[in-house]
């Protein structure tokens, strides 16, 4: 059977699964002579609309099911939502992967975790350089962002050159890395761009990003004026933020501690890659404990609240090894990502009640963005002059404002993306030809599963609504061998809860009672009998609608 969307020699498509309406889980391909380029492959983290989940993921159903045409997995910088998706999703694609020595270091770190080190073998690219992947001549252009190795993937086809910038900001100052590689950018403008597909993230903040220079002297500052035990949250992967605070501590005379297993990591791999050398050693969480606590800094995961972070754990007073006492500092040197606000409120408020100060960057500049602002990105359109504009990495208001920022800088044709778009770049003008399937996937637990599965509406429902569970012995004529047995979960406390019980068992007698003998033989028909007289009694009673079970036993 033909494949009404494979790729023609005379066509190059672009397609977001991920991405694309949203900040986070990043998924693109290019298609050009029958083949497919993915370019990245990231997760993000879950919500309150998806209970008991911490991580999802794009699903790749579409590319999955033509994975003889994957020619390769280019991925653009290390962070968690470029490549956090790989060891998960590399068994459906089975493709090649192609990094930058830093970010292969930290992917096979990955891969080893999942079984897969064997397996998905990574092809290293170096910095500015080039490789054939198919019908796709791939170059990279060295960027500046928040990690080491940050690249934009030009991808040329006969039909035109493609640039994918990834995650990118404008620093002249990054501190960790090269600077980004403005020539090679007007080189390519002035050769002719078909098109850029461009981070959105900051496309509504005015001037520029910042520089981590900034952050440095900041942070130099703050920490030099506070007298006791001090810890710093901020991603893992922000490893010009980690060597910034290295340097600080050992200027104010503090041993630098490193507190989660994924700064660990990170650091590992930078080393491996000549990132992060002729710091003072690095201090274990095991050891912090060993030093007065004024000659401590601390760098801790989880500045965005998450529930088993090595902060939220320091902040309930979990953490085997670190604590934070009155008088102590606790510095957010990250943003806060949308949808986070009310767990990072929370570590807040539970520092807070320690007695510990919270420095944000409301309060002092200890963060700047790894996200280009408009004036950066003003100055990217002016370098590379693309025909076309698709503007990803950002919810649905930021790529429509994206749009109208292109068209203000003159670009003549853009077109906002969403996920499961199908985009023909050329020949001719941009257009979407098609909508293809889309998704989430959860990890739940261990097993990968659509995010909107009737279980985890199940159990969304269940968080909100709370459980009625009724239990039926019957004989072969639909009479009770023993009174209902019912429970309730998440609804009432005692006494009242017990009154309702008994009101509920009273109710579901009666509607047994009430049935004609010709149903009572039907198990469906009784169970949804007693279900309705269970729900309807609680929904007259308190005015809501609980998830109700009824478990039927007939004998």
């Amino acid at each position: 059977m033909s494949d009404p969307f494979q790729p023609k020699a005379t066509e190059l498509l672009f397609l977001p699964l991920g991405g694309s309406g949203e900040i986070g889980m990043n998924l693109n391909l290019y298609g050009h002579a029958g083949k497919w380029l993915m370019v990245d492959l990231g997760i993000s983290f879950g919500d309150d609309t998806v209970p008991g989940i911490d991580v999802v993921m794009p699903d790749p159903q579409f590319i999955a099911e033509r994975a003889g045409d994957l020619a390769g997995l280019v991925l653009t910088h290390a962070h968690e939502d470029h490549i956090g998706a790989v060891p998960y999703l590399w068994p459906r694609l089975r493709c090649p992967l192609y990094a930058t020595p830093f970010t292969a270091s930290v992917l096979r770190r990955k891969l080893a975790e999942a079984g897969l080190e064997r397996e998905a073998k990574i092809t290293v690219i170096p910095m500015s350089g080039k490789v054939s992947i198919g019908p796709f001549e791939v170059e990279l252009i060295t960027l500046t962002h928040s990690i080491p190795e940050p690249n934009a993937v030009v991808i040329r086809t006969p039909l035109g050159a493609v640039l994918h910038t990834g995650d990118w900001k404008l620093d002249p100052t990054p501190l960790v890395g090269a600077t980004t590689d403005e020539a090679a950018l007007r080189a390519l403008g002035q050769g002719g761009v078909l098109a850029m597909i461009c981070d959105s993230t900051n496309v509504f903040v005015e001037g520029t990003s910042g520089s981590e220079a900034d952050v440095r002297a900041s942070l130099m500052e703050v920490v030099g004026r506070l007298k006791n035990r001090v810890a710093i949250g901020c991603f893992a992967s922000n490893l010009a933020r980690v060597e910034t605070i290295a340097r600080v501590a050992e200027a104010h005379g503090r041993h630098c501690a490193l507190v989660g297993r994924s700064l660990w990591r990170m650091v590992e791999a930078a080393q491996e890659n000549g990132y992060l050398l002729g710091l003072p050693e690095f201090v274990t969480e095991h050891d912090v404990g060993y030093f007065p606590r004024e000659n401590v800094l601390m760098i801790c995961t989880g500045s965005q609240g998450e529930p088993r972070s090595a902060l939220t754990r320091i902040a309930r007073g979990e953490h085997p090894h670190v604590a934070l006492a009155p008088g102590d500092a606790a510095i957010f040197s990250s943003r806060v990502i949308p949808g986070n606000e009310i767990s990072i409120n929370r570590l807040h408020n539970d520092l807070t009640r320690l007695g510990v100060e919270v420095i944000t960057d409301r309060d002092e500049d200890v963060h700047v963005s790894g996200h280009p602002a408009r004036d950066e990105l003003a100055e990217m359109y002016h370098w590379v002059r693309p025909r076309i504009a698709l503007p990803v990495h950002g919810e649905a208001r930021h790529i429509q404002e994206h749009v109208a920022f292109a068209r203000a800088c003159q670009v003549p044709e853009a077109l906002a993306p969403e996920n499961g778009t199908l985009i023909r770049i050329a020949p001719g003008a941009a257009e979407i030809i098609a909508r293809v399937p889309a998704g989430r996937l959860a990890l739940d637990g261990k097993a990968l599963v659509p995010a909107n599965s009737e279980a985890i509406r199940h159990r969304h429902r269940m968080s909100f609504n709370g459980v009625i569970l009724v239990s039926l012995v019957v004989d072969k004529n639909g009479r009770p061998l023993a009174p209902a047995q019912v429970s309730l979960d998440g609804l009432l406390d005692e006494p009242a809860a017990g009154d309702a019980v008994a009101a509920i068992e009273d109710e579901v007698a009666d509607a047994m009672d009430e049935m004609p003998k010709a149903k009572r033989g039907d198990d469906a028909a009784l169970a949804e009998a007693v279900r309705l007289a269970a729900r309807r009694w609680f929904h007259k009673t308190y005015d809501k609608k609980p998830v109700t079970k009824v478990h039927l036993i007939r004998v």
